[in-house]
């Protein structure tokens, strides 16, 4: 049975011996970088700028949901023509506007000392991911980090999680996942590893959580922070 897991402390334990993220919603807030993308391809068509909270419940779901939150009256096919275009001006935009969830910098501050390794699985293209590392002073402290396009397969295929336990060294059932859509609670679920769903992040409006059946669902970063509020494998 899925877990809520609020800021309250429960009984003492360990971190995990290693642990997966999923990257936009999960540990940085993006979603900035996404809207200002948006609206320069607006802009340049003639059209007003796009509110946040028109484009930030599809950051999860990748550039092509995106593409048609901002622009549902054009033709998907048109749009698809314009994921070059996006992800050119996604590029430009990359860290200037975005910032890590409250609370991130603290759990992997956390989580390091502790003896976990961790890494990063997006379904971002591999190239824009690591730009990222640099400007978040991760270069050295990631132990892996796969993209989208990194392998034949993504989420929420778990060949991905499982390439990344394999390139940290540890077995899948000693790794959590932890991930704001379904998507990586499907990966996880597969791989098979214990998942956390990260409610903090980006959500569709008919998106369900309880029915991902992640191990744990958490709603503050802060709570990670708590050795037991971690799923255990069983």
């Amino acid at each position: 049975m899925t877990e809520v897991v609020a800021s309250e402390a429960l009984l003492p334990a360990r971190f995990p011996r290693a642990v997966l993220f999923d990257l936009d919603g999960t540990l940085l807030d993006s979603a900035p970088d996404f809207v200002a993308t948006l609206n320069r391809m607006r802009h340049v068509r003639g059209l007003p700028s796009v509110p946040a909270e028109v484009v930030r419940p599809s950051v999860s779901r990748g550039s092509r949901a995106m593409l048609q939150a901002a622009f549902p009256e054009i033709d998907q096919a048109e749009r698809e023509g314009w994921v070059p275009e996006f992800l050119s001006i996604y590029q430009d935009e990359l860290g200037r506007h975005s910032q890590l969830f409250d609370g991130v910098a603290e759990l992997l501050e956390a989580l390091e000392p502790a003896g976990t390794v961790w890494g990063i699985v997006t379904n971002k293209p591999e190239y824009l991911a690591q730009l990222i590392l640099p400007r978040l002073g991760w270069q050295g402290r990631c132990a892996v980090l796969l993209g989208g396009d990194t392998l034949p397969e993504r989420k929420p295929h778990p060949m991905p999680l499982r390439i990344g336990c394999e390139r940290m060294g540890v077995s899948v059932a000693d790794c959590v996942y932890v991930g704001d859509d379904e998507r990586d609670i499907i990966a996880a679920r597969q791989a098979p590893m214990p998942s956390i769903a990260a409610l903090w992040g980006y959500r569709m409006a008919e998106d369900d959580p309880v029915a991902w059946r992640a191990d744990r669902m958490v709603e503050d970063v802060h709570a990670l922070l708590t050795p037991a509020n971690w799923p255990v494998a069983p």
